[in-house]
């Protein structure tokens, strides 16, 4: 079996109309990807990202009827954008194999590691494993942000310790840091699919008596031993009272999610409560670490 996959770099069309067109016209998915190499980090919540140059490609079975979505194509948009649209014949693959030769265990410091698919590392010793398979959503230790907190849980395993994972996504930050042996964990999204997901994950490494999932609102009034937050530069410095908050007087705070130049405006945000310790970098990316003061001691 093959699919056909009709591409269109969206120019002054709304990609967003464009997608609701080839969904009308049938199309199996529609997906939207930056075509000039423009990344951006920081979209706001609950909207589609959307570059200056964005691709619309769409996927639709082998016997799609070229000539009459092209007719319709133009009369929706106009005569000349049919003469934009890219036609590729994807042919049939064992995708199951294609996803596991791409991905493999990842380890992260000395014994933590990321196992899609319930793969195992070759040789490991006192291994830390998590299964947790790469995908679309919310996070999987394949972003330097997100390895760069691994690390540091590996480094400093979180013995007893009560947790709060703010921006879980998957859950794989407060799940690593059960399976390093903290006593509970919480994790808060604003994203009801990533509590979802977050809990799935937990019961499938055997964690999820010691998790528990909310939205921010029923999060708040608790106090951590550690905090953890790996979103990005803005939604942290706007938090930066209610994380100082939930950490304990001696707790630590460790944030990620920011780029190298915005590293400074964390920083600030978060001074009056916290002492910083040196920052971890890599590919432009930045991991705060800080121990928060005791009341008396606040600036």
């Amino acid at each position: 079996m093959s699919w056909q996959q009709l591409s269109l770099v969206a120019g002054d069309l709304d990609p967003e109309q464009l997608t609701a067109f080839f969904e009308s016209q049938g199309a199996l998915s529609v997906t939207l990807v930056d075509a000039a190499d423009q990344p951006l980090y920081e979209p706001d919540p609950g909207t589609t990202p959307l570059w200056p140059k964005t691709k619309v490609s769409a996927l639709f079975e082998a016997d799609v009827d070229l000539a009459a979505l092209n007719r319709a194509l133009a009369a929706r948009f106009g005569a000349e954008v049919p003469a934009r649209l890219q036609v590729a014949e994807l042919a049939d693959r064992d995708w199951e194999r294609v996803w596991l030769e791409r991905f493999q265990p990842m380890r992260f410091g000395d014994r933590l590691w990321i196992c899609p698919a319930g793969q195992r590392p070759d040789a490991a010793a006192d291994p830390v494993l998590i299964d947790l398979d790469p995908g679309l959503a919310f996070g999987t230790g394949t972003h330097p942000t997100t390895a760069l907190c691994l690390e540091w849980l590996d480094r400093h395993p979180p013995q007893g310790l009560t947790v709060l994972d703010y921006g879980c996504g998957s859950g794989v930050l407060a799940i690593a840091a059960l399976k390093l042996g903290a006593s509970a964990a919480l994790g808060v999204d604003i994203d009801p699919q990533a509590l979802v997901a977050s809990a799935e994950n937990a019961n499938r490494n055997g964690v999820a008596q010691r998790l528990t999932t909310a939205l921010p609102d029923a999060a708040s009034g608790q106090c951590y031993d550690l905090v953890l937050a790996n979103i990005l530069a803005n939604p942290l410095i706007a938090l930066a009272a209610r994380l100082a908050q939930a950490v304990k007087p001696g707790g630590r705070l460790v944030l990620s999610g920011i780029l190298a130049a915005q590293a400074a405006m964390v920083r600030q945000a978060y001074a009056d409560w916290f002492e910083f310790l040196p920052d971890a970098q890599r590919e432009g990316w930045v991991r705060l670490q800080a121990v928060r003061r005791p009341a008396a001691d606040r600036s």
